[in-house]
């Protein structure tokens, strides 16, 4: 049986890295900033902490650079899977350089994405990432404050916190409206989330009653539905519409997750789509390209505004201007379902 070798005192990056064969402030820089140091110091490094049981004292660190390599980012919710590509995106670009991401929900709530805003402050992140662009006047007060580098996601502000990268909500279901109009369809419902501090469905809503206006067809509230983004919450809604007026000949949906739960009503229902109603989303997502037919939907690049996002926080803790507002763009995706 081997014997169990316990240190009388925790290990030091000193120890590292005389088990290394390098200075401690080699040591220092791989950890701080891998990128600054060759592959081979790297591994000699990685592989001296794996063998003596280092952990570095995070807090330490951040007092004497004044800097706590963690990055606060505040999405909606998790259980909604279309934020977890944006969450990789940031994830592989921050970990490459030695950043941990702190994840918070705000549940669409913002004085509860206040409340975490206000933590993140507390707690030294170096940045902080928010998706949307709707905020209470205290979260704006407490970063403009604090000085922290901030990017706005998912949408595009007129004027930033600090930075943004997202995409037109706007333009992008106006666009869905027009090329359901172009199919010949002209009673065109419509399925969103709720609107309540939520920049993101509220631009939806009015690129859908735009693109109508611009086709010379009339918004009729009674073909406006309302939801929180569920499965069941858009078979729900669908059923209703129907229910309510029965020559409904197109739905846009205004996310996947409520485009495919109409399906799958209609798919139980036994109703042919898009026969008996066309159906399209937004959000380009897996299952809306798996489920048959094919969801038409509008596709935007989530992982990249996640990568993007990181690159202009990490431009902005370098020193670098703030202001940036990027337009990753969408694309329509024709599928059989409309």
């Amino acid at each position: 049986m081997p014997r169990r070798i316990l240190a009388d005192r925790p290990t030091t990056m000193a120890d590292v890295a005389r088990r290394a064969g390098v200075a401690a402030i080699t040591v220092s820089r791989a950890l701080s900033n891998p990128a600054q140091v060759s592959a081979a110091t790297l591994a000699r490094i990685q592989r001296a902490i794996a063998e003596s049981g280092y952990v570095r004292h995070a807090l330490a660190g951040s007092l004497a650079s004044n800097a706590t390599r963690c990055i606060g980012v505040v999405v909606p919710v998790l259980s909604n899977s279309i934020f977890a590509d944006t969450l990789q995106g940031l994830s592989e670009v921050f970990e490459e350089q030695g950043y941990r991401l702190l994840i918070a929900c705000s549940q669409y709530d913002p004085l509860r994405e206040q409340r975490i805003v206000e933590a993140f402050i507390g707690q030294r992140v170096d940045g902080i990432a928010l998706t949307g662009v709707t905020h209470s006047g205290p979260t704006r007060a407490m970063l403009a404050r604090a000085r922290i580098p901030v990017v706005q996601m998912w949408n595009l502000p007129t004027r930033p916190l600090d930075c943004a990268v997202g995409f037109s909500n706007f333009d992008a279901a106006r666009a869905m409206v027009r090329h359901l109009f172009s199919r010949g369809y002209r009673r065109i419902a419509y399925i969103g989330g709720l609107t309540y501090k939520n920049d993101r469905t509220q631009a939806r809503e009015r690129g859908y009653r735009q693109g109508l206006a611009e086709a010379g067809l009339r918004v009729k509230e009674s073909h406006v539905r309302r939801t929180p983004f569920e499965f069941e919450n858009g078979a729900a809604a669908l059923s209703d519409l129907i229910e309510t007026d029965p020559s409904i000949d197109a739905v846009f949906a205004a996310s996947d997750v409520l485009a495919v739960g109409a399906l799958l009503h209609c798919l139980r229902r036994g109703w042919p789509v898009p026969r008996k109603v066309a159906l399209a989303g937004l959000d380009g997502s897996p299952i809306g390209a798996l489920i048959k037919p094919e969801l038409t939907s509008i596709r935007f690049p989530r992982h990249q505004i996640g990568v993007r996002s990181a690159e202009l926080l990490l431009d902005r803790i370098r020193g670098r201007a703030a202001g940036v507002v990027e337009d990753l763009g969408f694309e329509l995706i024709a599928g059989g379902s409309a």
